[in-house]
Formats: C-alpha cells, structure tokens, sequence
C-alpha cells in the first residue's frame, strides 16, 4: 500500500527550532510563582522560571503590560537601578537562585503553544521567550502560569492624561520600583484591592487625597477604609470623576455627586491631585492561556474572566497549571500571599500525576455583584460623560462610536443610510461579541492590545444590548502577547523545507506577475491563478 507523502507545502511535520527543554516552566516571578519554582526544583526537577520585570521604560510609556498612565519617577529610566530594586522587593528570588532555578528577568513569555483541536504538529508545550535582545523557543514537560493581575479601564473626559494609571501599576511602581511619580492621588473604586493599594500607597509616602466611589457605600473591607479615614482620606460615596483638568499632565480632578439614578448632578468640587488611580476593576491575565485555547469562563468569584481549574489548579490543556492572581483574584487572597502559595503548592504536588485527591476549595461569592458594580462605573463615568473622550486612546474610538459599530474615522465614511444603529440591528440578537466589534470598529486593536479598554468595551456593550457583564463574550487573545520589534522573528529560525514554500503556507496563489509576462491587455481578472507559484 502506498502511504501518500505529506503535503510539502504544510508546515506539518517541519522541526520547530527548540532552543532549550525543561521540565518544568514558570512564568510569572510573584509569590506563586516563586513557590512553584522553588518546589518544583525541590523535588529534583529542571526549572526555568521567567518574568518580565523589570519592565523597559518605553514600554511601561505602551502602557504594556500593565495600564502606566505615564506615572513612572525618572528612575525608572536606570534599567540596573530597576533591576536591583525589583530583586530586592521580593527575598524569594534570590532562594530561587540558590535552590537552583534558572530565573531569568526581564524575559516576557510572547507565547504558548499546545496541541489541541486546531493544532496537532507540535512536539509538546512550546513557549515563546522574549527578553531585549532575542526570542527563542522552548519546550517544557510542565508550564505553570503565575501571570498576576491587571486593571479595567476607566475613561473620562482627560482621561489620557499623564497619571492616570491602573491600580496594579500604581503598586508596582511605589512598592517593587521605588519609581511611582505622583505625591498625591484619588482611588477610583472602594473594593479591597483598591483600599489595599491606597494604604501601601500611603506607606510609600504618597498622599491619598479621597476614595472615590459611585456606589452609594462603600464595597471593601471597613477595617481597611477605618485606616484610611483615620489618616485623613475623605470617603466620597456616591461620586464620580467628570474630568482630569490639567495642561500637561493631571492637576485637578473635578469630582461629581450622583443622584439616585446614578447620573451626575451639577454638584461638583475640584480635588488638587497629580495622579488619579483606576482600581473599579481586578482581572485574572489569562492571555497566555486564552491563546493557546485553554477554557476560561467568566466567575464572579473569582474576579471575572478566569481559567476553569480543578482541584490541583490544572487547566483544560495538558499538563497546564494556573496559580496566583491569574487563577483568580477575591480579597482574602489579596491581602494574604499565603493563598496564593498555597495554590503553587497543589500544582507541584499534581505534576505528573492523574490526580491527587485535593478536594476542590472554590473562593467565596462576593459580598456584592461585581457585573453590576463594573456596569454602574461605565455607565456614570463613560455613558454619561460631559463630552466626548475616546475609550480605545490607541485606535482614537469613542463611546458612540462603537455603540453604533462605526468605521474607523480615517475611512471617511459618510453613509447614514441606515436609521436604526442599535447593536441588534447592526450585529444580530443575542450578547454582542467584542472580536465583532474591534474588526468594524478598531477598538482595542492598538500597540496597547486593549489592556486600557478591553473591559471599557465589554461594559458598553453589555449596556447597549440590555445584556449582564458575564453574557458578554471574552475578547480574544493572540500570540504575541506582547508587542514585540518584528526583527525578533529572525531570531527563530525556519527549517529550509519550511522557508521553501513560506508563501504558499495560506493556499494562496502568488497575486504579483512579473513584468516580463504581463500581457498587453492585462486585468486582476483575467490573472491565471491555477499555474506554478513563485516557490515552485
């Protein structure tokens, strides 16, 4: 029987350039990660663990990884200064150089590659790795992803500002770098991790001018809030930021009451600040795992859009863990490191084995509906904002704009044929999909890859379409999923039957003619696309 030979043009069965194979990778350097190397390399096994702090000064200025808002001292422009101070916020890196871990910072993973129902040609768990000055793959036995957290963005009329930044940023900044710019500042949002970033806020000599709040009382821990109304933080419930006044940068934050149908009245003062912090928000990074098609589902308790785990932190995809503040984030966990550990532990003693017994311990439900919450932020900050402001500040996309599912502005579409601009009759019935709306709209397809609007955008369309928060469909990742310098590409190199027939990968025939064979009369149309392509 003749076995017919693969297709050459596939990159099925091409050999992947692996740089390296360990056992065992970590990505993420914070208090789960760390344990999970350290436990890891314990019981005898290879471990590689990545971070990508300290973060380059031109990206922080990206807004990547984390929402910056441009808040970062001129320190944080001294990379061995950077270094040193990030090695020193965390004792553990240094027992992980000692226990043997091959740590590497500054080193972002770009990547995961799994095989699944989409893709079935590689040799196993592939990451890509990144750090300043090449890109290589590697193969691991076991990938354990400690990627932390981030902020959803809030918009207001200047809200592009310098020193409007995310409330992870604003923590790492002050208490990891010794980098953080603004002296004093207003927290949006009253949940525990905004207090618990207000307070170490505070012990890093930053002044906490107000909390402010939409909601009518406060939603976070009363013994956190006690503290901070003893240091002489005024509690401003029922508030909202109409606008960041400032020439260039924040100045002064004009800050509005609310009436009891949650829009903004006349009543408003002005609040002296150089810095406002966005913390209405905490969500798992799941970016890596959405990427390689690992299952997450929007779970309240666990802050939003989360992996699904079981018992032993493991995710949909083989030999995948999930700890730390990616695998969820509630306010026990936030303020004890321990959980977290804890979560790092389960996943080294379920390496290689089917199951461990561990019987599942699910966070609690949170004291307070967290699609409401995050809705009530948009819709009295976004939807009933004094003016116009663009929502996605890489794509310059406002409010209006994609709730009508409008063309880029640099289309110069006029066509206003069409009455009824609701989503439902623009996009179908049912929960708006956000994938739908960034490729007619740009929204969220910046160098920033939507980490300052992603939830913005979810929480309009949740609104527009009269949907809850959770029914809105999570904006898919890709790989990378960090920008990256496209000359880092040439660092991975193609195998030669691979480079070969790089364009015919897509099963498209070559559009360009040379000039030599261009008839007399020559269309597009009249083009033969069914003979040899260039390669060939």
């Amino acid at each position: 029987m003749n076995i017919p030979a693969s297709d050459p043009k596939s990159v099925t069965g091409k050999p992947l350039p692996i740089d390296e194979t360990v056992d065992v990778l970590v990505v993420g350097g914070g208090p789960a990660g760390l344990e999970a190397a350290i436990g890891a390399a314990a019981r005898g096994l290879g471990v590689l663990l990545v971070d990508e702090n300290p973060i380059p000064f031109t990206t922080m200025g990206d807004d990547v990884p984390l929402h910056f808002g441009q808040g970062m001292a001129a320190n944080a422009r001294n990379r061995n200064a950077m270094m040193e101070a990030f090695i020193a916020s965390e004792p553990r890196i240094e027992e992980a150089f000692e226990a043997g871990v091959d740590v590497r910072l500054g080193t972002a993973c770009w990547g995961l590659y799994a095989n699944g129902p989409t893709l079935g040609w590689m040799p196993g768990l592939v990451a890509g790795l990144a750090d300043a000055e090449r890109s290589v793959l590697v193969q691991a036995r076991h990938v354990i992803l400690a990627c932390g957290r981030r902020d959803m963005g809030l918009g207001f009329p200047g809200w592009e500002k310098p020193g409007v930044l995310g409330a992870t940023a604003a923590l790492n900044l002050a208490t990891r770098y010794g980098a953080f710019g603004p002296r004093k500042v207003i927290v949006l949002g009253s949940n525990t991790e905004a207090l618990v970033t207000a307070i170490a806020l505070r012990e890093a000599g930053v002044t906490i001018a107000a909390i402010v709040e939409q909601a009518p009382e406060p939603v976070g821990d009363e013994d956190l809030l006690a503290s901070l109304r003893q240091g002489g933080t005024d509690i401003l419930t029922g508030h909202v930021v109409r606008e960041a006044v400032g020439r260039d940068a924040v100045e002064v934050a004009m800050v509005a009451r609310l009436d009891e149908n949650g829009r903004p009245t006349g009543d408003e003062r002005a609040i002296a600040c150089d810095g406002i912090v966005l913390s209405v928000g905490t969500t798992p990074v799941v970016d890596l795992l959405d990427a390689a098609g690992g299952k997450v589902s929007f779970q309240a308790e666990r802050g939003g859009y989360a992996p699904v785990l079981d018992a032993d932190q493991r995710t949909s995809l083989a030999h995948v863990h999930a700890v730390g503040d990616c695998a969820g984030i509630w306010p026990a966990k936030t303020r004890d490191r321990a959980i977290a550990e804890a979560e790092a532990a389960r996943a080294v003693a379920a390496l290689g084995q089917v199951a461990t017994g561990n019987k599942s311990e699910s966070p609690p439900a949170p004291a307070y509906d967290i699609g409401d919450y995050r809705l009530a932020w948009v819709r009295a900050s976004v939807i009933e904002a004094r003016a116009e402001f663009h929502v996605c500040q890489c794509e310059e996309v406002t409010a209006r704009e994609i709730l009508e599912v409008r063309p880029p502005r640099y289309l110069d579409w006029r066509d206003e044929r069409r009455n009824d601009r609701s989503l439902s009759a623009l996009l179908g019935e049912g929960p708006p999909n956000p994938d739908q709306v960034k490729r007619l709209t740009r929204a969220g397809m910046g160098p920033c890859q939507g980490r300052r609007c992603r939830e913005q955008v979810a929480g309009l369309l949740a609104l527009g379409a009269a949907q809850p928060l959770s029914a809105i469909p999570l904006a898919g990742y890709r790989a990378p999923v960090r920008p990256m310098p496209l000359a880092m590409t040439a660092h991975v190199p193609e195998a030669p039957g691979q480079a070969e027939h790089w364009d015919t990968w897509f099963g498209m025939h070559a559009q360009w003619v040379p000039f030599w064979e261009v008839p007399e009369r020559y269309t597009v149309a009249s083009n033969d696309a069914t003979g040899p392509v260039a390669s060939e």
